[in-house]
Formats: C-alpha cells, structure tokens, sequence
C-alpha cells in the first residue's frame, strides 16, 4: 500500500511531464490533458515487460539486507521529497527519489546489523554506474533531440507562416502528447513495480524475481490515477516559466523525450522522465536564442536533481533509524 500510495504520488507529482507542454500550448485544457495522459499512463502495462522493475528491485541494494522496514522507510523518503519538490514547483525525480530513499534505508539497516563501518555494504554496485550516468546523458539526449527535430521542421515548413505550422502542430501534439505519457507509464511504474517484488522476495512469497500479474496492473493504476489528479504547480514551471511553447515546439519536446526515454526503457534502464523533458523543453528554446530558455529557473531545477538521491536516502535512513529505536 505504501509502494502504490507513492506510484500514486509519482503520477501527481509528474504530472506535469505529460501535460505541460499540451497545456501550455493551449492544444488541450488542464482537465483533457490529464485525462488524456492518465489513459495512455495505463495502456503502457504490457508492452515493455518488467526489465527496468528488475533493474530497481535488485540492481542497487544487497537484498539480503532487505526487508519490509527497509521498503517502508525508503517509500517515506521518496515521497516526502516528492511533496517537498511538488510544493517549492519544481520538477524533480521521482524515480530517483525512489531509488535514493530505498539506497538510504539499506544503508540505515546495514549500519545497524553490521556497524556504522560497514554501512555502504548494503549497496551493491549493479545499475548504479549507468543511473548516475543518465543524470547527466538523459536530458542532454532529450535537449539535443527537441533541438535538431525543430531544425528539421523549420526545414520542413520553410515556405509556410507560423500559423499554418501550429494549425498541422495542434493536431499532431496530440500523437506526441500520448506517444510521451505512454512511454512515462511503461518506465515510471515499473520502478514501484520493482519495489514490490523486492519485498514479495525477501519475504519469501516468491522464489524468484518475477513481477506478478496483480503487481503490473496496480502499479500502472495507480500511476494513473495520480497523474489524473495533476501536479499544477509544477505544470506551471514546465509549461511556461521555462521557456515558450507553440505547438510545433511542444510536438518536438514531446516527441524528442518520448523516444530518449523508449530506448532506456528498451535497455532496462530506470531514466527520469523529468529530466528528459526538461531537457528537451530547453532543446526547443534555444531554436530562436539561448535567452529565450530562462537559465536561472533551470539552474534552481539542476540543483534540485544533484540533491534529489541524498536528500531522499538522508530523509529514509532518519525514518528507518527512528523505527528502529522506537520499536
């Protein structure tokens, strides 16, 4: 219940990932958006298997130092820093939220089994190169992307009006409105996915690391319904504080970040579609000039992600140290 009460928050929080740009280019109104997002966030159960669910469950923590005290705690710290980033409008990661807390709460229960010395043996050392790696790589990929398909567009409609561009780009950012809620549904759910195994497995319910029917369903349910109550004080910073969005700038940022986020999603990667959008709305500001992107605001975003992994582990090691002295 804890593990789908944040996939709950997961959606709300990035919400605004699936909607900004829609939203902001007046293609949809607030309500359709998310409801449009929230339909594709769901239909993405079953395409990409349960790679990346594997990838979180088992490819950062020592498993054997896992138990339910451990999920509860890394749970409570990535959803406190979720509500703290929801609150402040600024769109930060939920994956790694997620992945911080649960790092931050293995660490708590090593430190507390084997001594503070040998506390960092409840990582492992698994999927953690790749993941701080895409810190860095997802939203330059995204960035890049956006950038060069406003290239070819401009190319493309060379001899056309503005006007006439964005009266085709209303349409179409409709297909890259859901082609990007689907592939954050395919991704993000796995992760709380990924979670629940993890438990099922060290509590001896399964033999082996296999996401269960049940597990699949409620997990992209839930990351459903949250992104159906929307997260508008960070659509707001997404959508218009950022940079300025048309619709043929909203088709390429969406259309860019869906992509990136498919082929980590392909290679079992647990990527932030935060920063991929974000990444990719930047792509699209810089078409006309590197002013147009309003770098203060991005910057206040950057360091949000850099704090986001040991802000959520400090915030899960402080709740599962408290559980244990209180109990």
């Amino acid at each position: 219940m804890v593990a789908l009460t944040f996939d709950f928050i997961n959606g709300f929080h990035d919400a605004a990932n699936s909607v900004a740009t829609v939203v902001a280019t007046r293609v949809l109104s607030p309500m359709q958006a998310v409801v449009w997002a929230a339909f594709f966030n769901f239909v993405s159960a079953f395409t990409f298997g349960t790679g990346v669910a594997k990838t979180v469950g088992s490819g950062f923590v020592d498993l054997g130092l896992v138990t339910q005290g451990v999920i509860v705690a890394g749970l409570a710290g990535a959803i406190t820093w979720d509500l703290i980033t929801w609150w402040a409008g600024l769109p930060t990661s939920s994956s790694h939220a997620l992945i911080g807390g649960y790092a931050g709460a293995a660490v708590a229960n090593a430190a507390f089994k084997l001594g503070i010395a040998h506390a960092m043996r409840g990582l492992i050392v698994g999927q953690w190169p790749k993941t701080l790696a895409f810190i860095v790589v997802a939203p330059l990929v995204g960035l890049v992307l956006a950038y060069s398909l406003m290239v070819a567009i401009y190319w493309l409609f060379r001899r056309s009006s503005p006007a006439r561009m964005d009266k085709y780009f209303r349409k179409l950012q409709l297909g890259s409105a859901a082609l990007y809620s689907f592939a954050h549904g395919t991704n993000d759910a796995q992760k709380t996915m990924g979670i629940i195994t993890g438990v099922l497995v060290t509590s001896g319910y399964l033999k082996d690391f296999r996401v269960p029917i049940w597990v699949v369903l409620s997990a992209h349910a839930a990351i459903a319904m949250g992104t159906l109550s929307g997260g508008w004080r960070i659509v707001h910073t997404m959508g218009s504080r950022l940079t300025r969005l048309k619709p043929r700038s909203g088709f390429c940022a969406e259309a860019a970040a869906a992509t990136s986020i498919l082929w980590a999603t392909f290679l079992k990667q647990p990527v932030s579609t935060t920063h991929v959008i974000a990444g990719a709305i930047a792509g699209v500001g810089c078409i006309q000039r590197v002013k147009a992107v309003r770098w203060g605001i991005a910057r206040n975003i950057v360091w949000a992600w850099i704090l986001t992994i040991p802000a959520s582990a400090l915030i899960a090691a402080l709740v599962f140290a408290a559980g244990r002295l209180l109990s």
